[in-house]
Order: C-alpha cells, then sequence, then structure tokens
C-alpha cells in the first residue's frame, strides 16, 4: 500500500464514531484512531496517532489489555494470524481514569487485487452496558433452581450456573469450551455431541436426553434443551440452555417397555391372546397373539358377525349362547372350536368379563388361549391308552402309572410286580416311593415337585428294593400327563435297569482315581531327584511361583531339566487340571512357527487345507511351555508380546481375535540379555517373560546329588530291562562324581541308560572312554591348559575379538571352536564380565 491510500485509510479511520484501527499483515498495531488515541490518553506525538511505528511485535498491543483478558485475545488473534481469515472477540480496555470498560472487536483482513494481505483492519466497540445486563441476567440465572449453561454462537460452553457446578462437582473452568464432554455418559456422548453441533450449524433449537454424571459419580437421565439468542440481523449471539432431570420418567418408561414386553412374550409363548369388546358400538380391541390365534390380518376390522364366520357350524349355538349372556353382563368361559379356510380345526378357551361402563355400555375383557396342541394330544392319548396297557406288560421296563397329583397308584406291568415279588393288589396298597431306596427318596419327591409345577418330564437315576431286600439301580424316567385344565392326572413311570453299568462305572471311576493318583506321585517332580542347596533353592521357588499365574523364564544350560520344571509348576498350580502344552521353538521351522503357536485358518497358505487350532488354543486355561524361545524369528515373537500383553491372537489367515487365558513358561540355554543387546530378541518380549525368573543349576553346581540320581536311574532303566544290580562300582561312582557332565543331567541319564543295557554282572559298571575329559572340549586345544589364568586370558581375547559376542558365526565359541554352552559356562565359572568387550552394545537397565 502506497502512502497516499495509507493516508486516505487513516482520514477515513479517523472520521469513524468508533474505536477503529489497524495492523499490520504480521499483526503488529500500526495505527489507531483517534478516538482510541485519545481514550487511551496517547501522547499528541505517539506513533499510533500517525501509523509510523513498524517495528512492534504482533501482541504488543496487549499492555492495553485487562490482565485476564491477555490469554483469549493472544490465542484468538494468532488463529486470525494463521489462518488469514476475520476474528472477533470480547476484551477490556483501560481508558483515562484507569477503569476497564468492555469492547467487542472484530477484525477483517484487507487484501489486494491479488488476493495479497495488506493490513488487519479492525473496530473496537462498547458493550459495558450489555455486559452488565449480562452480568445481571447471570445473577437472576444463579437463583434459579435448575442447571443454566451458556455458550458461544461456535457451541463452546462459557459460563454455568452454581446449581451446575454443585450437581455435577466441577467448577466452571472444567466445563468450558468442551470440558462438560466429561461429565456425559460415555455411551452417549457420540450421540448427543453430534444433535448438538447439528444445532450449532443449523441454527435449530437444540434437545437430546443423555445421562449426566452427578459429583458422587452416578449418571441419571437428563433433558438438555438449549435456544438461540439472535441480535437484530438474525445472528446468534449466544446459546442458552438448561438441564432437567428425567431418570424418574425414564425409569418408568423403561418399567413399562419392560411390562408390555414381557407381556407380549407371555402371551406368545402361552399362546394366550387378550381382548376387549365394547357390545354396544361391536368395537373390538386385540392383542396381536389373538390376531395369530384367530389367522386375522392385524389391520382387519374385527366384528361379531366375522369371529362366527370362522367359529365351527357344531360350536355355534354354544358361542351365540355365550354372546348372549355378555350381553346381560355375565361372564364367558367356553371351550369352542375354529373351522380355518383350509380346513383345519382350532381348539380355544375363552374367558371373559363383562362390566357395565360409567355411560351405560357394557364392555368385555378377556383372553382367549389356543389349546389345540392339548386337546389333539388328549384324545391319541385316549385312543392309544388301552393299546398301551398290552404292550407295556411286555416291556423288559419296569413300568407304573400313578394318578393326579398325590401319585396314587392305578397300574403295574408284568415285569415291576415279578420284580418286587407282589400281586397287583398288594402293591397298589402300599404308598408311592415305599420301594424307592432311603436315600434316594428326598431327591425323588424334590424331582417330582419340580416336575408338577413346571409340567415338564424328567428322569433320575434311583434305587428300588427288590422282593429278597436287595437294591438294584434304575434309570427312572417319569412323564406327566395333564388334564384339560392343567392338572396332572397321570404319571406314567418307566424304569431301565442300569446296576450294571453302574457298578462298571463306580469300578471306572475307582481305577481312574488310583491311577491318577500313581500318575501324580510318579510324575510330579520326574527326574527332579536331589537334595543339594542349589537344587532345593529351585524347588522352594517352583513352590512359591506355581500357585500364581505369573509368567516365568526358564534359564541354564541344556539338559538341566528346564521341561521338567515347567511340568512341576504347572502340576502344582490351580491350572492342573487343564492342559500342559509344550512346544520346542527351535524344532518348528520359522515359516510353520506362527501357525503352531496361533494356528491357521483353511486356505491361509499352500497345504492349509482346514482350519487349525494352535497351540496357545489347545493349552486355553492351562500353561503352555515354550522351550528355545530365543529362537523365535521377529515376526513372531511380534505375535507373541501381543499375547502376553493382551491375551488375545488371530489366526494365520484369519481376521478374528481369539482371547485365550494361559500361563505361559519359556525356557533358553542362550543369553537372552545377549540376545537384546545384537538385536536378534526383542526387549519388550524380554521383560515380559523375565517376570518370575528362575535360573536351573549345572549339574556341575550339585555334584552331591550325582549318587542319588545315579541310584535313581539305574533302578529306573534296570526295572524296564529286567535287570537288578546290587552295588554300584566304587571307582565308577568316583568318575561319576569327578567328571565336569557339560550335557547335564541329560547326559548323565545317558550314560545311565548305557550302562544298564550293556552290564552283565550284578555290579554297576561304566565304560571308562565314556566319561572322556577330551570329549567334553571336543579338540578345543586352547582350553586343554590346566591353568585358570591361561585359560581365562585366551576367552578374553576371543571376546574381545568378537565384540563380546558369544555366539554366531563370528562368536567367541566360534573363534575357539568349542560349543556355545561349554563357553557360557567358563564365563561364568572364571567370572568374567563379557560386556565389557561391547563398546558400543545397546545398555539394558
Amino acid at each position: 500500500m502506497n502512502d497516499s491510500l495509507e493516508a486516505r485509510l487513516q482520514a477515513t479511520l479517523n472520521v469513524i464514531p468508533a474505536h477503529t484501527w489497524y495492523a499490520t499483515p504480521t499483526g503488529a498495531l500500526v495505527f489507531v484512531n483517534k478516538r482510541i488515541a485519545d481514550y487511551l490518553v496517547l501522547p499528541p506525538d505517539h506513533p499510533l496517532r500517525f501509523g509510523i511505528d513498524r517495528g512492534a511485535a504482533w501482541d504488543s498491543h496487549l499492555s492495553l489489555l485487562h490482565p485476564d483478558d491477555h490469554g483469549e485475545t493472544r490465542r484468538v488473534w494468532s488463529n486470525c494470524l494463521k489462518t488469514g481469515a476475520a476474528g472477533e472477540l470480547t476484551f477490556r480496555v483501560r481508558d483515562a481514569q484507569k477503569e476497564y470498560r468492555w469492547r467487542l472487536s472484530r477484525v477483517e483482513p484487507l487484501r489486494g487485487s491479488d488476493g495479497t494481505l495488506l493490513y488487519w483492519i479492525g473496530i473496537n466497540l462498547d458493550i459495558e452496558e450489555l455486559k452488565r445486563a449480562e452480568q445481571e441476567l447471570l445473577g437472576i440465572i444463579e437463583t434459579i433452581p435448575a442447571m443454566v449453561w451458556v455458550a458461544r454462537p461456535d457451541g463452546s460452553n462459557t459460563y454455568v450456573n452454581g446449581r451446575y457446578m454443585e450437581y455435577s462437582g466441577m467448577a466452571a473452568a472444567q466445563t468450558a469450551g468442551s470440558g462438560w464432554r466429561t461429565a456425559v455418559h460415555p455411551d452417549d456422548l457420540q450421540r448427543h455431541e453430534g444433535k448438538w453441533r447439528a444445532s450449532v450449524a443449523s441454527g435449530e433449537p437444540h434437545e437430546s436426553e443423555v445421562r449426566f454424571r452427578r459429583a458422587d459419580g452416578q449418571y441419571r437421565w437428563h433433558l438438555d434443551r438449549g435456544l438461540p439468542l439472535r441480535d437484530e440481523s438474525g445472528n446468534i449471539i449466544k446459546w442458552f440452555g438448561v438441564v432437567a432431570d428425567i431418570e424418574d420418567r425414564k425409569r418408568v418408561e423403561e418399567a413399562l417397555r419392560r411390562n408390555q414386553h414381557s407381556l407380549a412374550e407371555a402371551q406368545r409363548l402361552s399362546h394366550t391372546g387378550s381382548f376387549g369388546w365394547n357390545v354396544y358400538t361391536d368395537e373390538h380391541f386385540w392383542s396381536d397373539e389373538t390376531f395369530r390365534i384367530f389367522e386375522f390380518d392385524p389391520a382387519a376390522k374385527v366384528s361379531v358377525q366375522v369371529i362366527l364366520e370362522r367359529v365351527h357350524p357344531l360350536d355355534m349355538p354354544a358361542v351365540k349362547t355365550a354372546i348372549a349372556a355378555a350381553t346381560r353382563t355375565e361372564g364367558i368361559d367356553i371351550e369352542t372350536r375354529l373351522l380355518m379356510p383350509d380346513g383345519r380345526i382350532k381348539y380355544l378357551h375363552v374367558v371373559g368379563k363383562a362390566a357395565r361402563g360409567e355411560t351405560g355400555s357394557i364392555e368385555v375383557i378377556g383372553a382367549v388361549t389356543d389349546i389345540t396342541e392339548r386337546k389333539t394330544a388328549e384324545e391319541k392319548i385316549q385312543g392309544q391308552e388301552a393299546e398301551l396297557r398290552q404292550v407295556l406288560d411286555l416291556a423288559p421296563q419296569l413300568v407304573s402309572v400313578n394318578g393326579g397329583p398325590d401319585q396314587k397308584r392305578l397300574y403295574a406291568n408284568r415285569g415291576l410286580l415279578d420284580y418286587l415279588g407282589t400281586t397287583l393288589g398288594e402293591w397298589l396298597q402300599r404308598s408311592a416311593g415305599s420301594d424307592t431306596h432311603p436315600d434316594d427318596l428326598k431327591r425323588l419327591n424334590a424331582y417330582v415337585a419340580r416336575s408338577m409345577s413346571a409340567g415338564a418330564p424328567f428322569e433320575m437315576e434311583t434305587r428300588i428294593r427288590k422282593g429278597d431286600g436287595s437294591y438294584r439301580w434304575f434309570l427312572a424316567r417319569f412323564n406327566p400327563v395333564r388334564d384339560d385344565k392343567g392338572g396332572i392326572k397321570r404319571w406314567y413311570v418307566a424304569n431301565t435297569d442300569i446296576d450294571d453299568r453302574k457298578r462298571a462305572e463306580e469300578m471306572l471311576k475307582e481305577e481312574n482315581v488310583a491311577l491318577r493318583e500313581e500318575i501324580d506321585r510318579a510324575s510330579m517332580f520326574e527326574e527332579i531327584v536331589g537334595n543339594s542347596p542349589a537344587l532345593q533353592t529351585v524347588l522352594s521357588r517352583i513352590s512359591k511361583v506355581a500357585p500364581t499365574d505369573s509368567t516365568v523364564l526358564l534359564t541354564g544350560e541344556t539338559g538341566t531339566g528346564k521341561e521338567l520344571v515347567a511340568r512341576a509348576i504347572h502340576r502344582r498350580s490351580v491350572r492342573s487340571a487343564k492342559a500342559f502344552v509344550a512346544v520346542n521353538c527351535a524344532a518348528i521351522p520359522r515359516e510353520l512357527i506362527g501357525s503352531e503357536l496361533f494356528g491357521h485358518e483353511k486356505g491361509s497358505f499352500t497345504g492349509a487345507l482346514q482350519r487349525r487350532l494352535g497351540r496357545f488354543e489347545l493349552a486355553n486355561g492351562g500353561t503352555i511351555f515354550l522351550d528355545e524361545v530365543a529362537e523365535l524369528s521377529p515376526d513372531t515373537q511380534v505375535a507373541l508380546l501381543r499375547v502376553l500383553q493382551e491375551r488375545e491372537l488371530e489366526r494365520v489367515g484369519g481376521r478374528e481375535t481369539i482371547h485365550v487365558d494361559v500361563r505361559v513358561i519359556a525356557a533358553s540355554n542362550r543369553d537372552l540379555i545377549d540376545a537384546v543387546a545384537i538385536g536378534t530378541f526383542r526387549q519388550d518380549l524380554f521383560y515380559r517373560l523375565n517376570v518370575f525368573p528362575l535360573e536351573m543349576p549345572s549339574l556341575r553346581e550339585r555334584k552331591q546329588d550325582i549318587p542319588v540320581l545315579v541310584e535313581y536311574f539305574i533302578h529306573r532303566y534296570a526295572r524296564k530291562a529286567g535287570k537288578r544290580f546290587r552295588r554300584v562300582n566304587k571307582r565308577t561312582l568316583d568318575r561319576l562324581q569327578s567328571y565336569p557332565w557339560p550335557g547335564n543331567v541329560r547326559e548323565l541319564q545317558n550314560v545311565i541308560e548305557r550302562s544298564v543295557i550293556v552290564c552283565d554282572t550284578d555290579e554297576f559298571t561304566v565304560d571308562d572312554s565314556w566319561l572322556s575329559r577330551g570329549r567334553t572340549l571336543e579338540g578345543a586345544a586352547a582350553l586343554s591348559s590346566t591353568l585358570a589364568a591361561h585359560e581365562k586370558s585366551i576367552i578374553e581375547e576371543a571376546l574381545r575379538a568378537s565384540s563380546g559376542r558369544v555366539f554366531g558365526s563370528g562368536g567367541a565359541a566360534a573363534r575357539l571352536g568349542i560349543p556355545r554352552s561349554t563357553l557360557e559356562s567358563r564365563i561364568r565359572a572364571l567370572k568374567i564380565n563379557k560386556r565389557r568387550f561391547r563398546p558400543h552394545a545397546a545398555k539394558i537397565s
């Protein structure tokens, strides 16, 4: 903008009868008109009077405003500068008497013909009186015994009254903007806020039913209503709203809805419909079930004539008599038949009560029940009863018929009388249940009482006394037959002899219990033999962690019995009755381990011909043992981490999320901290697994257990081989105790089994060649020296050359030509800190 145009702009702003100003595109206040300058008592030569100060900051004008208004002014003004859009806000400005008055400030961007922002033009209007009136209104609102709120045109909340704050337990600042959302029930928030935003956008009144949280944390239903306040131009100035408690109304509505639903469902289940009939006007009011019974269209007009057209011709006189009785305010109680258009016949039971209303009209209210099924069953039963008696006498079951709720004896077939050793006359004189075992009588009576109330047949296993006084087990089936009023008129009882089966089941049960006890005794701590301090420490920790659900990480050299410890933890846990699933992660190809652990869907990959459950699903409710967990691929580690964190998984090729409840026990003979440091094992997975670490001692650390283990394994394998040893050769025992056992208990077990096979005498011996020290190192000349210092220096040199790595193609074990487990053991024994050889290794805290 050139100087002449700027001069004209200043002249224009000076003649406007309001406080006007303009600022640079960066937001710096450059010029205020004479009214503002005089109001602020600016000196005659002040730069703002002439628009000559171009170096002011974008928020330099804040010093002219009330301190409490700085934050909101800065927010609105910075938003205008950021978006290039017009803005509006209210603030207080100090006058010559150092008193503050409210102003409504509006700012618009002034752009050139090419759209370039030239200046910001603003006008400040005095709204002090309006603010005072507003404060008076708010004072009135505070006295209203209702929750009241006020919002800006954009919907952001600016005010709530004391009742609102008292009810919600929220301060005014907490409700400002969208802060009120925290008091709305989460299930209602999206719907309620959507309706509010729609009203803000359209300007239409707002109304929404929503659950609102009380100060004590309880949610109650409220009706939230909001109305816009508009200026003379129709623009919304504010929103005023009231929140009214409607909890009691909602409860009444819900109770009414449930009652209506329950009534309709009860009518449907009982095949009973309700009706109302105004005799004078012939108006009929039917429930849905009544329409279904008559098979009329619910939209059809019902009249007496329409009903009579569906009545069976043979029942017409009785029906008309009942209708005539109703016109005399007499009740209705009749069974009749309907002749349906397709020729079917329905049996109905109609009851009603007639009464005369205040206007003299007679109204009948009643119920109609479809009893077709019952009638059909009764007719069929009556027609077959004679034939059934003859068949029952030939049946192998013990059959009886009792009458009514008191179970009066009516009939017993020949099989029952022969079993009891009595005649029909004698049996009829006995009371019901007299032949039942006393221990079963209470249970029998309970079944009968329940069946009488529910009208359903039942069966139970019970003992019946034979003619010689002995008892046998029978499966008794009770079938009640009811009359047309629903009362039980017959009990048909059939008893099938199951005594042989019960005895076999009891024997099998006893054998199963004994077998389980034997298995538990034999396998609770199978091969965990010994009483060395190192082993007793492990067993003590097993006893402590087993009853919990904590994840356990077993570490130690190969052959130390990690899987046996995992099984022992499972058997002593609350999950012992569920499955124990063991997975050797190193034995499964990496491309198949995901399918093995988590299962797969049909067609998820080539060869997936059907859905397959993974090991985690198979172990649901029990324990899964992940051996050699360090061998898992990065992708599988991520999936395993999700199972540990979320207790859920997805099958390979599937989308369904499956929740599992599995205790995880992991094991590895590798140094997982080492693996984390070199990036082959996830740090977060390590911490998830390392909840309860348990390191298995090597056999070298529990040498006092070797004699006990030798005796245990000799006894075990000698019994399998059919041999018997009286003693162990002393030299052999000394050699076994002095041998370092790099393969630990597993190696010892193999040596004992091999020796049992080849020993031909009653003295147990072991071939010395099987315990050659040279075999433990497999030609590693670098460690053949007996000097520990020399051995330590060789290992440290190898670690230094491999930057602290123990395994892998460039690791220290490969450089020395020895197994990784052996090198790990020697590092621990020689107390070598392998981490000091990793200058750039990741630090694990």
